[in-house]
Formats: C-alpha cells, sequence, structure tokens
C-alpha cells in the first residue's frame, strides 16, 4: 500500500513545481476541513489550511469503525461518517464494526478484526482507558495542524477531564443536551398551560406535574419522572456520588440534600407511585402516552419521534428548556459528550486522523446539525439551523434547547461503580418511603464500603 501519510509532502513538492500560490503551501500536513458532503451548502472557511488534492490514486483502504457507547444508528453512521469520508477520501471505507451479543470491548480489541476508530460516550471513557485502547491524539493533531480551538470549550474540557496525564484520547463529536420534551395532548386534555418558554425550576415543574397526574377514562397519567436514576437531577449541578479529585463520597453536600429532596417530591405526588412502579420510561412518553413530560437528552427521543411519525403514528409534542434548581438558572444538565477516538491497535492511525479532522469541519457538522445532533465545533450559526432536515422537528420550538449551558463533566474514575447505590436510595424513598436523611447515611456508608475493595482492584 503507498504510504498515505507521506502523500501531502509529495502534493507540496508539485505545488511548488507548478507555482500554485492560491494553494498556501505548509512545511506541515494539514486537515482539510471543508469536505465535500452530499447536498452540504458551500463550504464555508475554516481556520485549518486546506490542501491540495491528491495527485495520484490511492489503494483501497478499510477502516473499522466499532461503537463502543452511545447510539448510532445505521442511519447516522451513513450520514455522519461514511458519505462524508467517501467524499473527501474516496479509497477510504468505513465499515461499522458489530460484535456479537455478549462480546465484551476487551475481546474485540484483541481480535483479528479490531477497530480504528471507536465510538462513545463519557460513560464508557474509564473503561477503555482501563484497556489502553485509545491512542493518544495530541502528537496526530500537531501533525496535521488541527486546531482544538474550534471545539466548544466545554466539551473540550470535559474530555481532558478524563485524561490520566493530559493527553487527548479522543475528540468530541457532538454534545447531547437535555431538553423537557412535553405531550400537548395530555396538557390540553386537563386544560393547563404548557410549560413556558423560559427556565423555570424543578420545583415548579413538580407543582406543573401535579395537576396532571390523575385517572382519565381508565387510564393513569403521570405529570413527569424525576427519578430515573440520579443523572437528571444531578446533572444539573453537574455533581457525582464521588469528589473528582480525591474520591470522597460528597452526598452529605448541600447540593445533594437538594437532589434528594427534589426526588421526595415527586414520588410523593399523590398517585405517582402504582404498586412497585415508580419510574416512568421513554416507552411511557411515546408508545403507553400517559407520561406528560419526560426531561431528557435530545437522543433519548428524537429518532423515536421520527419514526413514530414515519409509521404514521405523531405524537404532539413540544420543547422547553430543562429545568434547574433556583442557585443554577440558566445552566443545563452536565455536559453530554459523544465522541470519537482512535484505537490504539489501530495500523492506520493517520488515515484514522484525517477522517476524525474532516467530520469536524464546519460542512458535516452542518449536516450533524441538520439532521439533530448539537454540533461540538463553537460555530453559533450552525445551531441555528438544527432540525433542519428532519420532518418531526419542524415547527418545535428548537430555540428552547439552547437557552441553557452544560456545566463542564468532571468526575472520578470510579464514579461508575458506586452510582448504583445512588439509584438504590431513590428506589428506597420512592417505594419504602425512607426519608432523605437515611437514605444519605445508607448509600455513603454502601459507597465507602465499595471504596475499601475498589480502590485496591482498579486503577486510579
Amino acid at each position: 500500500m503507498k504510504s498515505f501519510a507521506r502523500l501531502p509532502f509529495f502534493v507540496l513538492l508539485l505545488v511548488m513545481a507548478i507555482v500554485l500560490s492560491a494553494c498556501g503551501s505548509s512545511s506541515n500536513q494539514t486537515v482539510d476541513s471543508s469536505p465535500a458532503t452530499p447536498d452540504a451548502p458551500a463550504a464555508q472557511t475554516d481556520p485549518v489550511a486546506a490542501p491540495t488534492e491528491p495527485a495520484v490514486e490511492q489503494e483501497p483502504l478499510t477502516l473499522t469503525f466499532y461503537v463502543g457507547g452511545g447510539t448510532l444508528t445505521d442511519t447516522e453512521f451513513d450520514l455522519f461518517f461514511v458519505q462524508p469520508t467517501k467524499a473527501k477520501f474516496p479509497h477510504i471505507t468505513l465499515e461499522k464494526l458489530v460484535p456479537a451479543d455478549g462480546v465484551t470491548p476487551a475481546q474485540v480489541l484483541t481480535s483479528s478484526d479490531a477497530p480504528d476508530l471507536i465510538y462513545q460516550t463519557s460513560g464508557s471513557y474509564y473503561a477503555f482507558q482501563e484497556l489502553d485502547a485509545l491512542a493518544d491524539l495530541t502528537p496526530l493533531a500537531e501533525q496535521f495542524n488541527f486546531d482544538t480551538g474550534r471545539l466548544k470549550p466545554v466539551l473540550l474540557e470535559s474530555v481532558l477531564n478524563f485524561s490520566r496525564a493530559g493527553e487527548l484520547f479522543t475528540l468530541p463529536f457532538s454534545s447531547n443536551v437535555a431538553a423537557l420534551f412535553y405531550n400537548k395532548d395530555i396538557f390540553d386534555k386537563f386544560g393547563v398551560a404548557y410549560p413556558p418558554d423560559e427556565q423555570i425550576t424543578w420545583d415548579q415543574l413538580i407543582t406543573i406535574a401535579q395537576s396532571l397526574t390523575r385517572s382519565d377514562g381508565g387510564v393513569h397519567y403521570i405529570g413527569t419522572d424525576l427519578n430515573n436514576g440520579p443523572a437528571t437531577l444531578q446533572g444539573s449541578y453537574g455533581i457525582f456520588a464521588l469528589d473528582p479529585e480525591t474520591g470522597e463520597p460528597t452526598l452529605q453536600s448541600p447540593e445533594w440534600r437538594k437532589v434528594f429532596e427534589t426526588v421526595q417530591k415527586s414520588v410523593q405526588i399523590p398517585g405517582y407511585v402504582q404498586g412497585d412502579r415508580y419510574e416512568y420510561n421513554r416507552d411511557s412518553f411515546i408508545l403507553d402516552q400517559n407520561l406528560a413530560i419526560r426531561p431528557t437528552l435530545l437522543a433519548n427521543l428524537i429518532g423515536p419521534l421520527e419514526e413514530l411519525r414515519a409509521e404514521g403514528k405523531p405524537l404532539n409534542w413540544d420543547l422547553a428548556p430543562i429545568p434547574n434548581f433556583e442557585d443554577h438558572l440558566g445552566q443545563g444538565k452536565v455536559a453530554n459528550v459523544h465522541s470519537v477516538s482512535i484505537s490504539s491497535v489501530s495500523k492506520h492511525k493517520e488515515e484514522a486522523f484525517q477522517v476524525l479532522a474532516n467530520i469536524l469541519s464546519d460542512d458535516v457538522q452542518r449536516v450533524l446539525s441538520r439532521n439533530g445532533r448539537v454540533p461540538a465545533i463553537d460555530n453559533p450559526e450552525l445551531e441555528k439551523e438544527f432540525g433542519a432536515d428532519i420532518e418531526v422537528l419542524k415547527d418545535k420550538k428548537i430555540e428552547n434547547i439552547f437557552k441553557t449551558t452544560p456545566p463542564v463533566l468532571h468526575q472520578h474514575r470510579l464514579e461508575g461503580d458506586v452510582s448504583k447505590h445512588v439509584t438504590q436510595a431513590f428506589a428506597d424513598i420512592a417505594l419504602a418511603g425512607i426519608d432523605v436523611n437515611t437514605a444519605i447515611r445508607t448509600a455513603e456508608e454502601a459507597i465507602r464500603k465499595d471504596l475499601e475493595t475498589l480502590k485496591t482492584t482498579k486503577p486510579q
């Protein structure tokens, strides 16, 4: 195979020879950030120098793409990755790696079909780092003059907080922002005003939910569910069960107490708990259609709502800003980053980085925005086109998504191992009626017990 890494230097010599001054020569390789993408608007001027087109035909190359965390449908993979890559690098083919059920990331990485690129979210970063699966992208970013300053600071800082020693182990691809989804028909049925277009507090949301939690015509309606795991409310403060620096439990903090008290208020709404049921998930909102309000991440509902519309069963819904506590209004839920890394075992890291840089160009990020993903690059103009190519988002209050700013994500390496105790505490409050003080104390004791083992068995 011809060395793709040397190609730009060859092209540079050719450029100098024929004196094409418009191309702007450089002694370093650069990433072209103005790719050709299907039906995309004219390329914008990115702050990255654009190289000349290859002067020689490249040998075909297939890069494997492993979805190691988060949701990425086949349609999204084709639209956001395959098509832009083929348009810019015709010789490169991306092949989605879908392991069989039960196959672990460790098995994937040690197989003969090990991936080149890994798509993941913040929930899987530490797990892949423990496997030494992620290459440091810093040398590649320098080699190809990739400007990380183009990325949204909150996303870049969030992923850097996961690094062991300041390495750049991934690049943000999109931001999964939280919003308040609500079923307008349920509001209309009970004559309740829709949530306002300005951010409200969680207590105000609970007040609205109280008027919507009732039975009618044999259907039991639930106003809202704030108890779907600890993430919804704790994300408002950007807090975690462990201090990100010291690893000590934090549940005794004023912020955590506020979270627990808010959960208690929500589950104490008359009619909320039904037998042993205290959680109402996505299916309650889109299939059963008895959940009036669902605060959640965009990726959790936009795709399913579009599928429902395509099936001829559209839901009458809209969007409001995600609520927060009164002392944090203006802030959204903690950053949820979808990103792409290069596998440490890839034999084609340079080509993989060029693919990665290409999907972070303005043009590809525009396609991303128009199809319901919040871009990772810091270009407010792209957010104005959010959802423009998704039928289900037409006439929705898209502007409400961007009225809050997510705080930076920072969590300890052992957070994922102990967060189950917070989830259990919420269940105890809902089903057993345990008071907040007892729930916090019990959860903290369980966390400390786990830490005694985890700190000796897991890498820090």
